[in-house]
């Protein structure tokens, strides 16, 4: 139960130093753009599609070679 405690005056204590001083992110936030994430993801996304499909195309081929 102490652990508990002191863990929420801890924790309070944290919360009412941090609305004192808010945090300052517009370096971080200012680095980068939505464009540098979106374009590498969608990038390899469409690298995994075309792979994917030509495992499923393959499946066929093989599938109606073997007669199935």
């Amino acid at each position: 139960m102490k652990n508990k405690i002191a863990l929420a005056i801890a924790a309070l204590s944290v919360a009412a130093t941090s609305q004192a001083a808010p945090l300052d992110l517009t370096g971080v936030t200012g680095a980068f753009t939505a464009s540098d994430v979106v374009t590498p993801v969608i990038a390899i996304a469409g690298t995994l599609a075309t792979v994917y499909v030509a495992i499923k195309a393959a499946r066929i081929v093989l599938g109606m070679l073997r007669g199935r």
